[in-house]
């Protein structure tokens, strides 16, 4: 078939106009117009706790920055998977979010099964926030360093109590791993809450206790508890001359928590991106660090594939963990 010039001309005002109008698409896509309505964010935690006053932290800035309200709804229970499936019951369109951490990457060891993957059923989006478990002791223990803890328990296997909370949290898997690393022979007491623990470590029922600096600082503040090592691979700023337990012999204890973002797997990667910068712009504010620092906590953005990772080497870290510990699949 022969085409004359002027059906050429046509044509190549025709393609023309086909490949504007596709780069016209894709800029928008890129734009993408995102938020358009108000953005929830699911949370596995009630209101009040560290987790959901950090969350509502992000989310004001990132209604600030967006335009939009990004709101957070509470939905506690069963171990994260009430609001895991929550979250998932909704599109993949970056209308609804989800936040993860460390309970996230534990769950996938602690349950015998569990109706969705945190790996592959959400898109990681970026990591906000890291924060150590903190060892304390009443205030007026003899037994005030790791050096001290660790020769009493081989002096006296099984007479050393360690206390937390909920069999298979952080908190929990941070006293076996201490067992593990150290070699001593220690009771683990677990408690339903927070201010039990305290209290028993206040009242020295228990010789240690393990949980976060917003749990233990109003007590240490009243010089009713003394914080004896940090978890992290660096001193806790917030404690100043508090040595990690790694720098007091016991390179192979590194326990950091940490809260992210995620969304339901299939979310536009120029959603995640942009959610991502939100993320990183949020958490060089002045406030936000000031609110986090309150609370005993770091700053800690990453992209996506970081925080994908750091959900897998976690959930490797946590299985042998609890594996090893003989610790009942729920």
């Amino acid at each position: 078939m022969r085409v004359g010039f002027g059906a050429w001309q046509r044509l190549g005002l025709a393609a023309a106009v086909i490949v504007m109008t596709a780069l016209f698409v894709v800029a928008g896509r890129a734009e993408s117009g995102y938020p358009q309505r108000p953005v929830r964010i699911v949370l596995p935690y009630g209101p009040g706790g560290v987790a959901d006053v950090t969350t509502r932290l992000i989310a004001q800035k990132l209604s600030e920055r967006m335009g939009q309200n990004f709101f957070v709804d509470n939905r506690p229970g069963a171990g994260g998977i009430v609001a895991a499936k929550s979250a998932l019951s909704f599109p993949a369109d970056g209308y609804t979010l989800f936040l993860t951490g460390n309970g996230a990457a534990i769950s996938e060891s602690l349950f015998q099964s569990l109706p969705y993957s945190v790996e592959h059923d959400f898109a990681s989006i970026s990591m906000f926030a890291k924060f150590d478990i903190l060892l304390a002791t009443k205030a007026d223990a003899k037994l005030d360093t790791v050096a001290k803890l660790v020769a009493y328990a081989k002096d006296n296997p099984g007479k050393l109590n360690f206390g937390a909370i909920a069999i298979g949290s952080t908190q929990d898997l941070s006293a076996e791993l201490f067992r593990m690393v150290t070699g001593i022979n220690a009771a683990i007491v677990t408690f339903r809450t927070t201010p039990e623990l305290v209290s028993a470590i206040v009242r020295g029922d228990v010789d240690v206790g393990f949980d976060y600096y917003a749990a233990f600082n109003p007590m240490v503040a009243a010089k009713q508890i003394k914080v004896v090592a940090v978890s992290g691979d660096e001193p806790d700023a917030a404690l100043p001359g508090v040595p990690t337990v790694k720098s007091s012999g016991y390179p192979d204890y590194v326990v950091n928590s940490w809260n992210s973002l995620s969304a339901p797997a299939g979310i536009p990667s120029d959603i995640v991106m942009k959610l991502n910068a939100g993320i990183r712009d949020a958490l060089q504010l002045p406030d936000v660090r000031a609110t986090m620092a309150t609370l005993g906590m770091e700053p800690w953005a990453s992209t996506p594939d970081e925080l994908s990772q750091r959900m897998r080497t976690d959930a490797e870290k946590w299985r042998q963990v609890i594996e090893k510990a003989g610790i009942p699949k729920q």
